[in-house]
């Protein structure tokens, strides 16, 4: 039972509970709770992460005030809260301040929080110092301020200052304007006091006094509660800086309670038409917070519409499977949930079955491209339920550059300029109009396309919009961001020495010559590797395995000499030592029983790579013969992490082989890890390469662990180009790898931290630097573009964007009338014929295969079973609602793989890949077919029903047979 001196000292620990939770370092004191057991302790530290401060003290007085207390427990919590730089907080339970010094103190503290905004110019770093010399800071405050400045950049830094300093025990304001004059902050200094400082002056009262009207709410004692809040102290944290400092698009907001959102003076620029109901495209380089302005645009039009008495309906598009998650949970949820309904979905969602009920129930929708356009598509066939744009108030669409031939948005795009032109005819007629939603795009940068000239730039800008039916494109130039990293190209010098490269071009010359092949290119080149990939294409038509099977392994053998450049010896060995297993495998028969071929072809290729292994193996250990690549990535990684106290940075990289793989070389380097190197990679989810795919949650927590620091160095793909949300970085990396202007600049956007740096690595054979020099000119002239658009007369613009999205219309009805005729010319899908595309044996023709939702081809026949065999692929671990894939399917005579196995709605179908076959139609052969859609032929739906009741009669015939 509790003595009265503990109740005593719970209910004055409760008593001043609200000024409590606002002055307490919760991550300062935790460590010296040592009468807390670890559990509450974790807790609490768990509160701090996800809920912010003030939730995390909140529950820190709980669990104090609950007990169990032992014998000196509350002067412990005194001692603990003293030693963790909350003194101001001890003082309220041992010697509270007096009203008048209360009154005083509050009204500093809404000072700073009202002046926040235009405080955080200020030398964040050399106030810091000086603070903590004073002891206004602690050694906790100054290297958490000093970690928030080196990795989110000045304004950052100077919001946690702040944010910390206000906390401290009085006169610490006074203290604190003498740091500035000492810190030569005489802006700063004036912008508190009002007034320039005079030599030897004493800090005069502030000349501003608190806000005398705040929101409804907000009164005594939650006004004062509110006075050390985070979000109020920093109520304009989440706004980006100009700089892109704080950054608004990368940044969390600071409390799960937190509803308003601000826009600095370029955002709202930029928002301004949209605000007015118009469709425009809001160009912000990376980082500048184009995310948070569309939640401000979603905000006001859904309380527009609200007013109005009309509804709203807006849905976010994205292109990537992870920005629906980020979008949804850092930027529209935390400033919308608490007026409106938001809701996501994707592929990897089970919400995507019942999609037309969540547009109906939510007010805001985020998702995949794909979904919406799937949808669309349901409205118009009208064979389920689907969405139409006139349900929609409002589209947004991310990263908009991708509205252009063959994407989900331009797809969804061209059903809206189809009926916005329809549209012009039923008001001709005086006939009611189909709504449109508002349209807003997205971009960092919308490229100049294949242009060579200014004029072809302009042009390729100028269909983006018209395909956006944007009436304008809103930007601000990276100029005005003053945020560019110092950016250099390091160029290699060809080895003279390369004998592991040696060995792999001399069994190539072999292949050569065993196949009586002429290559045109320099093997270990991309024109080599396309020369192999037409010349299998060409042996597979022509039915000539020899060829085929050949030029299958030059093309392995040239992509080892290509990663060699790229990738330690050992690894690009491991990756040829693979695909020969690979492929030695397919001829182990899964039981003695089958009997799979091993052509003489095939016996040599093996026994070629099993000679010369040794050899490969030998060199590939001999660091003397490494590529002289990494040695420039080795440098500059070093150089990047010795000269800085808090280094984080991105390597990108071409292929997902060479991401993992350089993760690994980094892991397994010791003077990287003496250096404090955390490295992880970031890859993509798709399945089109042989190395296993990344899942969206695997992705969210290399992610989420790089954002805390856990990870420090990330080496990606291209798949953290663009969109995804990735802490400022001090450095970015282009390992070998350089694609267009948009990648370039997408790329150069991820190193916001100050003082940042862009380093291009060149790789043999690569072209980089070459490539980074032209980027440079496109990006250059991407901008002259821009400009030359946006000096157009409105009345010149309008014409422009209206012929260009008459011609789209039009070209768009070419395509499909030739598509139409496409499937109409072979109505017969027994005129198609499917061989093994290794051994040309024939397997089935058209009438054997269905389709299940419109997507997967399957061949049901029982026939057809028995031409195969199944083989376990772990890498097949796709789970979807109505279906599963469990493993491969092979060509029983050559263990060529045909396909892979699925469940759909408990009964097991082989499910084809085209690509594995050669396609006859009409007795000629068709080697490139990548896709089911290149056959021109339109195969039936798989007839569930029909399919369950044979297979339950052939059960039932067994039974009675036993």
């Amino acid at each position: 039972m509790a003595s009265e001196a503990d109740e005593g000292h719970e209910h004055l620990i409760d008593g001043v509970r609200f000024k409590l939770k606002g002055i307490i370092a919760v991550d300062q004191v935790l460590p010296y709770l040592h009468f807390l057991d670890q559990e509450p302790k974790d807790q609490i530290k768990q509160k701090l992460i996800t809920d912010g401060d003030r939730a995390a003290a909140d529950l820190l007085i709980d669990t104090v005030i609950k007990g169990p207390h032992n014998e000196g427990w509350f002067r412990a919590f005194i001692d603990a809260l003293s030693h963790g730089g909350s003194e101001l907080a001890a003082d309220y339970l041992t010697k509270p301040p007096r009203p008048e010094e209360e009154a005083e103190n509050d009204m500093y503290v809404e000072l700073i929080r009202l002046l926040a905004p235009s405080l955080a110019g200020m030398k964040t770093t050399v106030v810091c110092e000086l603070c903590f010399s004073d002891e206004l800071l602690t050694a906790d405050d100054k290297e958490r301020i000093l970690a928030e400045t080196n990795n989110y950049g000045n304004g950052r830094g100077a919001q946690e200052l702040l944010k910390r300093i206000i906390r401290r025990r009085p006169p610490w304001f006074s203290e604190f304007l003498q740091v500035l004059l000492r810190a030569e902050e005489r802006a700063v200094y004036c912008e508190l006091t009002g007034r320039l400082p005079g030599k030897d002056e004493e800090p005069p009262s502030p000349k501003h006094e608190p806000a005398q009207s705040e929101p409804a709410g907000e009164e005594s004692p939650q006004a004062k509660e509110n006075l050390y809040s985070d979000p109020d102290l920093l109520q304009n944290e989440e706004r980006s800086q100009p700089d892109g400092s704080a950054s608004a698009a990368a940044g969390e907001p600071s409390s799960p309670e937190k509803a308003e959102i601000s826009l600095w003076d370029y955002q709202m620029e930029v928002a301004k038409p949209a605000l007015e109901g118009k469709n425009i495209i809001i160009c912000l380089p990376t980082g500048s917070g184009k995310t948070r302005v569309a939640v401000y645009i979603t905000k006001e039009h859904l309380d527009l519409r609200r007013a109005e008495g009309k509804l709203g309906k807006v849905v976010v598009l994205v292109n990537k499977v992870p920005l629906v998650e980020q979008h949804y949970t850092k930027e529209f949820t935390p400033y919308l949930k608490h007026s409106y309904k938001v809701e996501r979905v994707s592929g990897d969602s089970q919400l995507k079955i019942s999609f037309a009920k969540i547009v109906q129930r939510n007010d805001i929708i985020i998702c995949t491209a794909q979904i919406l356009e799937n949808y669309l598509e349901r409205a118009t066939s009208g064979v389920d339920e689907g969405v139409k744009l006139s349900d929609l108030s409002l589209m947004i669409i991310d990263e908009c550059h991708h509205t252009q031939k063959g994407e989900a948005y331009n797809h969804i795009m061209m059903r809206y300029l189809k009926q916005k032109h329809k549209n012009k005819k039923l008001k001709k007629e005086q006939k009611e109009i189909v709504p449109l939603p508002q349209i807003l795009g997205l971009t960092a940068s919308p490229g100049v396309g294949r242009a060579a000239r200014l004029e072809k730039a302009k042009e390729h800008i100028l269909q983006i919009c018209a395909n956006l039916d944007a009436s304008q494109i809103m930007t601000r130039s990276l100029r005005d961001f003053k945020r560019e990293p110092r950016k250099s190209i390091q160029t290699v010098e060809d080895k003279k020495q390369d004998p592991f490269g040696d060995v792999i071009k001399r069994i190539m010359h072999e292949i050569h010559r065993h196949a009586e092949l002429n290559p045109t290119g320099d093997l270990g080149t991309q024109v080599y590797e396309q020369w192999s990939v037409q010349k299998e294409r060409q042996a597979a038509r022509e039915g000539d395995q020899k060829v085929r099977v050949c030029a299958e392994y030059l093309r392995q053998y040239n992509n080892g000499l290509i990663l060699r450049n790229t990738i330690r010896m050992h690894d690009a060995l491991s990756l040829l030592n693979n695909y020969y297993e690979e492929q030695y495998k397919k001829k182990s028969a899964p039981d003695e029983e089958q009997n799979i071929q091993i052509t003489d072809t095939e016996r040599f290729l093996f026994n070629l790579f099993k000679e010369n292994k040794k050899e490969l193996e030998s060199l590939a250990k001999n660091p003397e013969y490494e590529n002289e690549s990494l040695s420039k990535l080795r440098t500059e990684i070093l150089k990047e992490f010795s000269s800085r106290k808090q280094a984080r940075g991105i390597i990108f990289t071409k292929t997902r082989h060479s991401a993992i793989t350089l993760n690994q070389w980094i892991q397994e380097n010791p003077k990287f890890d003496d250096i404090g190197i955390k490295p992880a990679y970031v890859i993509g989810g798709g399945d089109q390469s042989d190395v296993k795919p990344m899942t969206a949650a695997e992705q969210k927590d290399v992610l989420k662990k790089f954002s805390t620091g856990e990870v420090n160095l990330l080496v990606a793909t291209t798949v953290a180009e663009e969109g995804l949300d990735i802490p400022a970085c001090n450095f970015v990396i282009r390992y070998g790898h350089v694609t267009n202007e948009i990648a370039m600049i997408q790329s150069q956007g991820r190193g916001r931290a100050e003082d940042s740096t862009y380093t291009v690595v060149d790789v043999k054979n690569s072209g980089v630097a070459e490539k980074e020099c032209v980027n440079e000119h496109r990006e250059d002239m991407m901008h002259k573009a821009i400009e030359k658009i946006k000096a157009l007369s409105q009345a010149d613009y309008d014409k422009q964007i209206t012929d260009y999205q008459l011609q789209a219309i039009m070209e768009n009805r070419v395509r499909q009338n030739r598509q139409n005729k496409k499937v109409m010319k072979n109505v017969n899908p027994a005129a198609v014929k499917f061989s093994c595309r290794h051994c040309n044996k024939q397997v089935c023709t058209g009438e054997d295969i269905s389709i299940i939702e419109d997507m997967h081809r399957v061949n049901a026949t029982v026939d057809f079973r028995k031409l195969f065999i199944q083989r376990e692929n772990s890498s097949l671990q796709e789970r979807l609602v109505d279906y599963e894939t469990n493993g491969i399917i092979a060509c029983k005579d050559c263990g060529q793989p045909w396909g892979s196995m699925m469940m759909f709605r408990g009964i097991e179908l082989p499910c084809l890949l085209v690509k594995n076959f050669v396609v006859n139609i009409n007795t000629e052969n068709i080697s490139k077919c990548s896709k089911w859609s290149d056959i021109p032929v339109k195969f039936p739906a798989f007839d569930y029903n029909e399919y369950a009741i044979r297979v339950i009669e052939i059960d039932s015939d067994d039974e009675e047979t036993n």
